[in-house]
């Protein structure tokens, strides 16, 4: 049997009675079919009466009249509209058949009925708001009563079979006798994007007892683009294994008017035409966007080669963005590359707007953007994909067709005002991206704190400066701070703050102190015949005593938050910034750190401005260092970067919490004379310092990489040799220090007969890691054997702190 909202025979009659203005009584708005019928209806019915309209309006219960119990030649309907809170009226149906509604009818009956409520609801809505306040009641229909003409259809799931009266056939543009029962034959008539959302409802577990409703788009033979509106629900066996979906289909064009989508496109393309930068692009889409989507969370990135570069986020606080986003966070945005978010970078591959509902398997750096519902949309241009803007939920949001063609809309205008921008900026990118790769990616992970960085560039001009910062490892538990401001605003400033950057970087690792590698910086910017100079602080802390060496070169003084939450400005004796003096004195100013002491370095556009005197901008910084939580040093550097509105300079701000070592490391060293058993007295003092410190593990390993690195240097090297041990939790550390600055280079292959060049293949076989690095006139080659973990070790026996590095003991 085909199943049917209207009766087979013709002779029905469908009405809808809404409540009037002036007395609340149920009046006649609309009438459909009655062709034939002998029953009439009343243009009114009283609420408080006894008939079953009144009776199903109050109550809220749908009534099913046979003729025995209306003494009347036919069956009767009647179904309520909308909820208890707002009845909206009620649906009538009359037919001639003795057994008109049977359970199948009385499904599609009321399914129909919420139709018809939906139409109701949507249309004054419009109305009301259009009109400015209340108007009377059948001035609400009209457009909301076409779900009277719809049509029903009923899907055997045991079958995949499908009979649809000639109203769902109609709506769809197909004539009753091209129809094959087929569900792929409506399906070929439905806009892609939406067959998705079609196909669901069959899948186990998707569809409720109680119903589904969907709107969706198809298009007809002529051309025309036409919305319908959908309703189902899932008939089941005794044993509960579902069996059919019965249906209504009706047209919901009055639902859909797209004015609203129309409009956010044309007010996007208007404000995309007067952007000309990539930031301004950015702000336009996060605009146009958040507010009409109810969005969570917007953010626009650029792709550059493998990264993600993000040009504009909101909301634009760090807390508000998933963990993995808040660990790029170098600069304004975080940038990050595409191979950590597979999905994001499988969607750009497919080039098509990609929706994920509530609940989706996302890795961690977009889960966290949109737990309710997340949207990627690749933004095209010139045939490739040039950046990917994402659009987030908190809570759960459900996408409609008409949403993903508003942001596939979007997507075009975007992408290609992004190449607008490119190209109207060519110079101020071109800039930008040299200080990004000037600039560290990431900064190393320290044994006894943690270091962040965060930057900011100017608001006000080219924004691109010279503003840098890098956090380098050196040899002996040392690390060094390093902040700076390249003067100007441009890409030679940027290209200058580079070159200082590797410098510092350069002399740092070769092992000079603090006070040399500032001196050596400076005399390089004299030598590079540049009229821009620059300032600098360089700190070195020894992570394991926590003493701090400060140079400073006409910048500003570094600032500490003590353990007690106390601030101060240290006191660094300063020089005059680089390339002013050739030969400038950079005097060291040494500091003493307890653990839980937080060092912040910082450039002046933090804390001096054309409206902020630099003493009150450094008090500011102070009060805020003061309250901020230091356990969390990525917080201290969102929270002081607060303070940055508007910004004339750039802005740069490093800060290290220092915890201190919780296990000490020990260290024992030994100058290796030239003698014919200078091996052998090397392998001594290892065995014997190892001895002393208790470490049993591994000694055969640490003698035999002795062995040869000591052997290495004396034969190949002239000058002295010195032998480092350092011993850690897990790990001792084996260093050979000489004068020569030649890298070892290891074979690429010994022969059988070869006398020598076993040597590094030993020590890499032996090693955990090994290597080499420059040193103040010489090398260093060392060598890291793992031991197990150990929680204590004791500390360095007094003797072997008191034996001179020259002194040469027995066994």
């Amino acid at each position: 049997m085909t199943a049917r909202v209207h009766g087979s025979s013709g002779a029905e009659l469908t009405a809808v009675y809404v409540p009037a203005e002036e007395n609340g009584d149920l009046q006649l708005a609309e009438m459909v079919g009655g062709s034939g019928v002998t029953y009439g209806l009343p243009t009114r019915y009283a609420v408080s009466g006894d008939s079953p309209v009144a009776a199903a309006f109050r109550t809220g219960l749908p009534l099913w009249l046979s003729p025995d119990e209306l003494a009347a030649d036919v069956s009767l309907g009647v179904l309520p509209l909308g909820g208890d809170a707002k009845r909206l009226g009620c649906l009538v149906v009359v037919d001639e058949s003795a057994d008109a509604f049977d359970a199948d009818r009385r499904s599609l009956l009321e399914l129909h009925a919420d139709q018809v409520a939906a139409g109701l609801e949507a249309v004054a809505a419009r109305v009301i708001g259009q009109a400015g306040g209340p108007v009377e009641g059948r001035a609400l229909l009209g457009p909301g009563l076409d779900t009277l003409r719809g049509g029903a259809f009923t899907l055997a799931l045991s079958t995949g079979r499908m009979d649809a009266d000639a109203q769902v056939l109609d709506l769809f543009g197909i004539a009753p006798d091209d129809f094959d029962g087929r569900v792929e034959t409506l399906l070929e008539h439905t806009v892609p994007d939406d067959v998705p959302a079609l196909m669901s409802v069959t899948e186990p577990g998707r569809l409720a007892a109680t119903g589904q409703e969907l709107a969706f788009r198809i298009r007809r033979a002529d051309g025309e683009l036409r919305w319908l509106s959908l309703r189902c629900r899932l008939l089941v066996t005794a044993d509960g294994t579902p069996e059919r979906i019965l249906g209504v289909v009706a047209d919901a064009s009055y639902l859909r008017s797209g004015a609203d989508e129309v409009s956010i496109v044309q007010r996007l393309s208007a404000a995309l035409a007067g952007a000309t930068t990539i930031r301004d692009v950015s702000r336009v889409v996060v605009a146009a966007l958040r507010v009409p989507l109810d969005a969570s969370r917007v953010a626009v990135a650029e792709v550059e080669a493998d990264r993600f570069v993000v040009t504009f986020l909101d909301p634009p606080e760090a807390d508000a963005w998933p963990d993995t986003w808040r660990s790029e966070w170098r600069s304004e945005w975080p940038d990050t590359s595409c191979h950590t978010m597979p999905t994001l970078e499988g969607a750009l591959r497919a080039g098509h707007v990609a929706l994920w509902p509530p609940g989706a398997a996302l890795e961690p750096g977009l889960e966290g953007i949109g737990p309710g519902g997340l949207a990627v949309l690749p933004l095209p241009a010139e045939g490739r994909m040039v950046g990917v803007c994402l659009v987030g939920w908190d809570e759960e949001h459900r996408f409609g067709p008409e949403e993903r063609s508003l942001l596939t809309a979007t997507a075009g205008l975007v992408g290609q005002a992004l190449v607008r921008a490119h190209a109207l900026d060519a110079g101020h990118e071109l800039a930008t991206m040299l200080q990004r790769s000037l600039l560290p990616r990431k900064l190393p992970k320290l044994l006894g704190g943690v270091a962040v960085a965060r930057y900011l560039p100017a608001t006000m001009g080219l924004e691109v400066g010279g503003d840098w910062y890098d956090v380098i490892p050196l040899t002996d538990g040392h690390v060094a701070l390093v902040i700076g401001d390249v003067q100007g605003h441009s890409a030679g400033a940027a290209t200058i703050m580079g070159q200082m950057r590797t410098a510092i970087r350069a002399y740092a690792v070769e092992g000079h102190p603090p006070d040399v590698v500032v001196a050596h910086t400076n005399r390089l910017l004299v030598g590079m015949e540049t009229d821009l100079f620059a300032t600098c602080c360089y700190v070195d802390l020894d992570m394991v005593e926590g003493i701090a060496w400060f140079v400073r070169a006409g910048h500003l003084p570094p600032l500490l938050r003590l353990p007690d939450g106390s601030t101060e400005e240290v006191w660094v004796e300063g020089g005059p910034p680089l390339g002013v003096v050739v030969d400038a004195e950079y005097p060291m100013t040494e500091v003493g750190l307890a653990p839980g002491t937080v060092l912040t370095l910082l450039t002046d556009g933090l804390a001096e401005s054309a409206e902020l005197a630099l003493d009150d901008g450094i008090r500011s910084v102070r009060e805020v260092l003061g309250r901020t939580d230091p356990a969390d040093a990525g917080r201290v550097a969102d929270d002081l970067l607060t303070l940055a509105t508007r910004r004339d300079d750039d802005v740069a701000v490093l800060v290290l919490r220092y915890d201190g070592m919780r296990v000490q490391p020990i260290r024992a060293r030994w100058a290796v004379w030239r003698l014919p058993d200078a091996v052998m007295h090397a392998r001594r003092f290892t065995a014997r310092t190892l001895r002393t410190w208790n470490v049993t593990e591994e000694v055969d390993v640490a003698l035999l990489v002795v062995s040869e690195l000591v052997t290495n240097a004396v034969v190949h090297t002239q000058g002295e040799v010195r032998l480092d041990l350092t011993l850690t939790a897990d790990r001792l550390r084996i260093a050979v220090n000489d004068t020569s600055p030649r890298t070892p280079v290891k074979p690429t292959s010994v022969d059988w007969e070869a006398t020598g060049g076993r040597g590094l293949l030993l020590v890499e076989a032996m090693s955990a890691s090994w290597g080499s690095l420059p040193l103040s006139g010489g090398k260093q080659v060392w060598s890291e054997v793992a031991l197990p973990p150990r929680e204590r070790y004791r500390s360095a026996d007094a003797a072997t702190r008191a034996r001179p590095a020259g002194g040469q003991g027995g066994p």
